[in-house]
């Protein structure tokens, strides 16, 4: 079985078929590779009984919000695979077809999210026995390993679903309903993980720190648990779904566009998914160099730079041999290396190492809160136009480069640079997943009263960990501008745009209603997390009031009550931004005078505010975040001091910034967008086209 090469004649479905079946063994190795981590993790000691104790609260309060959410998001489903079987019918992709391709995508994301939580879980408390045992290395390589695990199965879920699809199939229109799946569970994950993370976050933090003036992840705080278990419904399987349903994005669109230009056709698809597939690799041959070195930085960024090298070699050669010209392999480079560059940058924003944080930490010093505010906003909006000018560059290169090989080339090199960006997601989750581990670890040793020196080694490793989820969200972020625009080409192509005109009032509409969503949505958002971390507070003082012997130690707080507040509130606001994203494009092109032109403009409008939106909000919270780790450290005056104050105010607004409503901006222009794509053959029959 050989790799297509070519030949400069047409390529067929069944030339194509054979080396899609070693796409698929290279997803399900991945998966395999998953399997083997979490053994291994599952191997370490879990440390001592109070330890076993603790993280035994934390997963069983994780496995009881993960099943909730997906009992409601199981209506959801039903839902949408009624509308798609019903509505989208055409004799291209038959509805019923559709339909069951979007069900796989939901059950595969759904998947990749709950087993990359179920390993966080425990990964968490051998993270910190780690740190007691074998100091920095050994807790860094347990914490990385069950990270890796969400980072397997993300990649390992998204191309083996997308592939097997396409492999039974042969058809792009069936496999939109895949991403469609994907893309529904992310922002519903996302949305409903993020809030119920800052709700306990934010609710631990102004009634722990501010008004019982307690340290961080003290076990007489009730709210504890509940923040330990946001941190993996939220950070892990919130932000899993979200990279799935990137991942998944990018190679959709992509094999769309290139089923589009005959002139690309099976070549395309072919070699978009091995590029998918050689990615993997890179991404497990790069876990292989991050090793504990005294520097878990450094470690981290090893890995992901040996990864991106692999898939710079591997999209030259692949680009030349099957699809005859290396252009397309600079269109995949100038993705890459921007995703790299973007993720960087990120980390200047919002790494305590660079002048940004501690800027905001001196703003702290000099005028308390209000000047930590100001500085963190003027953080995050700055973070925006380099970012911006990036994707920029990585859309004119790759459309140029991919022009020059076939007219019409240009937009399948656009959705080749936003799969170069995403081809080592399995490294990029397993990085940003470690994070939320090593804060786990964190907490639980501060709540087993662990020593001073393994809390100084989990410190460490989640100040790394806030930076590296930063640049995890800057590079899902930039992929979701590329990945948008693609399908947003694919949506044109389907409903016979061939320009949009923003002199007709209608795209004006449009365009305007669009920009507002993204601004919608984040109020909707960060009201929720407000209200949930309101209910929070009140409950922890309740708590200190009315337990004896809470606050001197001597009795148990209620941890599961505070479990239950975040949960029934994550649970319940959830669902109107969710449905937000769902029934606004829905809305608009089922409507006779505004219809697909109109639904264009929104989706236009949607992706330029959102982008920027986005970035401002995740780099804001990241700054603000690390600013008052950097003072904890020590810098002006460090924990307790009025400076470390002001600056826990800002971490507490940037909360919702950087982990509730900023990450999930980016899902919400994709899903309108795929939403869009989906039932175009509605909006068309509407208009009587």
């Amino acid at each position: 079985m050989s790799i297509l090469n070519y030949s400069g004649s047409p390529a067929t479905f069944e030339m194509i078929k054979s080396p899609l079946i070693i796409v698929i063994i290279v997803a399900a190795f991945a998966l395999v590779f998953a399997f083997v981590l979490t053994s291994l993790v599952s191997k370490e000691s879990e440390g001592t009984d109070k330890m076993k104790e603790i993280s035994l609260s934390i997963r069983e309060g994780a496995k009881a919000f993960l099943f909730a959410e997906y009992r409601i998001l199981a209506v959801v489903i039903v839902l949408l695979f009624i509308a798609i079987a019903v509505f989208t019918n055409t004799d291209a992709a038959p509805g019923i077809q559709s339909a069951v391709s979007f069900l796989l995508g939901a059950l595969f994301s759904i998947c990749a999210g709950y087993f990359g939580m179920n390993i966080a879980t425990k990964a968490n408390v051998r993270t910190a026995n780690g740190a007691k045992e074998g100091g920095m290395n050994k807790a860094l390589l347990i914490a990385f390993r069950g990270g890796s695990v969400m980072g397997m199965c993300v990649v390992g879920f998204g191309l083996l679903g997308c592939s097997l699809v396409y492999f039974l199939k042969g058809n792009a229109e069936i496999l939109t309903g895949y991403s469609l799946g994907a893309s529904t569970i992310a922002l519903f994950a996302r949305v409903g993980g993020g809030i119920y993370t800052k709700a306990a976050d934010v609710g631990a933090d102004i009634a722990g720190k501010t008004i019982e003036d307690l340290p961080e992840d003290d076990p007489r705080n009730p709210a504890v648990i509940a923040d330990n278990v946001g941190d993996n419904v939220g950070d892990v399987a919130g932000m899993g779904a979200d990279l799935f349903e990137s991942y998944v994005g990018a190679i959709v669109s992509a094999v769309t566009l290139a089923v589009v230009n005959q002139s690309i056709g099976y070549r395309g698809v072919l070699f978009t998914f091995i590029l998918a597939a050689s990615g993997i690799i890179a991404a497990i041959i790069g876990a292989q160099f991050v090793r504990g070195n005294g520097n878990p930085q450094k470690a981290l960024n090893l890995g992901t730079y040996i990864a991106s090298a692999i898939v710079v070699i591997v999209a030259l050669v692949f680009s030349n041999t099957i699809l005859g010209n290396k252009n397309y392999g600079i269109s995949i480079i100038a993705g890459l290396l921007v995703g790299v560059v973007i993720g960087k940058i990120t980390e200047v924003y919002t790494s305590a190492d660079y002048k940004s944080v501690k800027h905001i930490a001196e703003q702290s010093n000099k005028g308390g809160a209000a000047t930590t505010i100001i500085s963190g906003l003027a953080v995050g909006m700055k973070s925006t136009w380099i970012s911006i000018v990036l994707i920029c560059l990585a859309t004119i290169i790759a459309y140029n480069f991919g022009e020059q090989v076939v007219g019409g080339g240009g937009l399948f090199g656009i959705a080749l640079a936003a799969v170069g960006m995403l081809s080592t997601t399995g490294i990029t989750v397993a990085v940003d997943a470690y994070g939320p581990i090593a804060d786990n670890a964190g907490g639980i040793a501060e709540m087993a009263e662990l020593p001073e020196s393994v809390r100084e080694v989990t410190d460490t490793l989640d100040s790394v960990g806030n930076t590296t989820a930063a640049m995890g969200k800057g590079f899902a972020i930039g992929s979701a501008a590329l990945t948008a625009l693609a399908l947003f080409v694919s949506y044109a192509n389907k409903v016979n745009l061939s320009v949009i005109d923003i002199l007709k009032p209608t795209t004006v509409v449009g365009l305007l209603i669009g920009a507002m969503l993204p601004f919608l949505f984040s109020a909707f958002t960060m009201e929720s997390v407000s209200k949930a971390a309101g209910d929070m507070v009140e409950e922890v003082v309740r708590q200190m009031k009315e337990i004896a012997g809470l606050k001197e130690g001597t009795a148990k707080a209620d941890y599961k009550r505070c479990v239950e507040i975040s949960t029934h509130a994550s649970l319940r606001e959830m669902v109107v931004p969710g449905l937000l994203a769902v029934l606004v494009p829905l809305a608009v092109g089922c409507t006779p005078f505004l219809g697909v032109e109109a639904l264009g403009g929104l989706l236009a409008g949607a992706l330029v505010s959102g982008v920027c939106m986005a970035i401002f909000m995740s780099n804001a919270g990241g700054a603000w975040d690390n600013a008052k780790k950097y003072i904890e450290k020590g810098a002006f005056g460090g924990k307790g001091s009025d400076t470390h104050k002001a600056a826990v105010v800002g971490d507490t607004v940037g909360d919702p910034f950087k982990d509730t409503s900023g990450p999930s901006i980016n899902i919400l222009i994709k899903l309108m967008t795929i939403v869009s794509l989906v039932f175009a053959p509605l909006f068309l029959k509407l208009a009587g086209g």
